[in-house]
């Protein structure tokens, strides 16, 4: 099944757009106010098929792949942060709207972050799932112990991450759910395998690896932004919250924060529910 077939199973649409020098695959459907959700590594867009549809009864949702992501074209360069921005920017108004509500989850939240920080008129309200936009914080990083986030470090590296995971991401996939969800059995088999599929070519493990690539340029950018001042609604799980929300309301004015309950870092698959009780209630 493929990313047309997916989305119409949704009762939405696949659709590809141009903007900012590449290409954007996005899924749509839906009336109302745009809600644009950006998913993160090592997902896809189908990372919100929980809360997609019952978003779409109140508004237009517009899940995007991330350039390198999935369905989104691949270049060479432009995996900053800040790049990444522009092309939401681009998209958003290339979709006929001046202004949208915007999710972000993982590499996705880092995204939604920067573009309310550099295009302040585009965005309304944003929505940040578990992770804050890099900052010198991330400098400290611990590489080594049992709980270290080692694909930081691992992804940064330059061929050897192509060379060992082509053919294999379902092994890199599985992993990082299991090491990552409380609710494991929320990621099913299949969802496990759409993600696999997406990240199983060279091209697309090195478009990924772009995201971590950027990391001294992001944290270089963040610390020349002002403190955005669109609402902010961090949905965080309980084991990244001391660590998060510092790295959030530090750089905001208006923070709102929710633990998520029984729920590791796949808060969109894992506790869809609240997700979309909380995020209805946000966007109004």
């Amino acid at each position: 099944m493929n990313d047309k077939e997916r989305a119409a199973e949704l009762g939405l649409r696949s659709e590809h757009a141009a903007v900012n020098g590449t290409e954007l695959h996005y899924v749509t459907g839906g009336q109302g106010e745009p809600v644009v959700l950006l998913p993160g590594w090592p997902e896809t867009w189908w990372a919100y098929h929980k809360v997609l549809p019952r978003l779409a009864e109140q508004h237009q949702v517009i899940a995007v792949d991330l350039r390198g992501m999935g369905g989104s074209a691949k270049p060479d360069s432009g995996y900053d942060k800040k790049t990444m921005a522009r092309d939401i920017h681009e998209l958003i108004r290339h979709l006929g709207h001046e202004r949208a509500d915007v999710v972000g989850h993982d590499i996705g939240s880092m995204v939604a972050f920067s573009l309310a920080a550099n295009h302040p008129d585009t965005v309304r309200r944003v929505s940040m799932l578990d992770v804050a936009h890099v900052n010198e914080s991330f400098r400290q990083l611990r590489l080594l112990g049992p709980n270290t986030l080692w694909w930081w470090a691992f992804n940064q590296l330059d061929g050897l991450p192509e060379q060992l995971l082509e053919g294999r991401a379902r092994f890199l996939v599985d992993h990082i759910v299991d090491r990552l969800a409380v609710r494991r059995d929320a990621i099913t088999d299949r969802d496990r395998a759409v993600y696999a599929e997406a990240y199983d070519t060279a091209a697309a493990i090195r478009a990924g690896n772009g995201w971590f690539r950027t990391v001294e340029q992001d944290i270089d950018d963040i610390g020349t932004y002002e403190k955005v001042t669109a609402p902010i609604l961090a949905l965080l799980a309980p084991w990244v919250r001391a660590r998060t929300e510092p790295g959030i309301t530090g750089y905001a004015t208006d923070v709102r924060v929710v633990e998520v309950p029984d729920s590791g870092h796949f808060i969109a698959e894992e506790a869809p529910d609240l997700v979309v009780d909380e995020l209805t209630r946000f966007f109004g």
